[in-house]
């Protein structure tokens, strides 16, 4: 991978309006900033691809827990596909020589709880059965497994996803353009990309968990080919024509948190 440039600029903004919830007033610096205390593990994320859409809450409602709030923004929820690969995943007591690397691709939603802003998986997807088998254990993450190709071409790449089991496919290329940058606190980038909470129903209640990791360094993409048929399987309409909002980043390194009680 190239390395990543040292500073870019604010991330254009398409919502100069400050980030609504419904009239909450939630706490969108905090979740960044590092915590105290040692990490439960790391994650390298590398060749991340956003796609978002807009959502009707009456269809994103009944798919997350009651105790979670929908995160909106100007009163609209959205829904995002993440692609990327994973990189020297492991415990902190593991060695890195024996990190697992695979292929990722998840479906998520914006919440908060009790003030705090973060995000909801559908559904999460990995070309690894041993990282699948372990976030199902560990975290009750709703992971699934799936063969995954990734193909990096000098100006395309093409991710190609099939589900085992239930045989639901993604496929989609793109291509990266130029560099946007830090996104500015209150536009909807911000909004979409900067999530730092996780929340999940774990043994019969509600946990959360903090991810650490410096402010994406986003690019724009451009989606060419694109099917999905993991929006459906995860309960929710297959959003018509192509995402309307995409974003690129090359890459961050991450700290993982314990999950907790929320």
């Amino acid at each position: 991978m190239k390395k990543l440039p040292p500073e870019a600029p604010i991330l254009n903004s398409l919502s100069p309006f400050p980030v609504d919830s419904s009239g909450i007033n939630l706490d969108r610096h905090s979740p960044s900033l590092r915590p105290a205390g040692t990490a439960r593990g790391y994650q390298d994320w590398r060749s991340m691809l956003f796609l978002h859409w807009p959502v009707p809450t009456s269809q994103l409602r009944p798919l997350v827990p009651a105790e979670l709030s929908l995160d909106l923004h100007h009163e609209i929820a959205y829904l995002s596909i993440v692609l990327f690969g994973m990189e020297q995943v492991r415990p902190r007591w593991w060695p890195r020589q024996l990190a697992l690397q695979f292929l990722e691709v998840n479906v998520r939603t914006y919440v908060h709880h009790k003030g705090t802003p973060g995000i909801y998986f559908l559904s999460l997807d990995a070309n690894s059965r041993l990282a699948v088998w372990g976030a199902r254990t560990a975290w009750s993450l709703p992971y699934h497994h799936a063969t995954m190709e990734m193909t990096q071409g000098r100006e395309e790449t093409r991710f190609q996803v099939r589900r085992s089991g239930s045989g639901a496919v993604h496929r989609v290329s793109y291509r990266v353009g130029t560099m946007l940058g830090t996104s500015q606190p209150g536009t909807l980038e911000d909004f979409l990309l900067e999530r730092y909470w996780l929340f999940v129903e774990h043994r019969g209640r509600l946990c959360k968990a903090q991810v650490h990791h410096r402010p994406y360094l986003a690019q724009k993409a451009t989606v060419g080919e694109f099917k999905d048929q993991l929006i459906a399987a995860a309960g929710l309409p297959q959003p018509r024509g192509d995402p309307p909002l995409t974003h690129y980043v090359q890459g961050v390194d991450t700290e993982v948190f314990s999950l907790r009680p929320a």
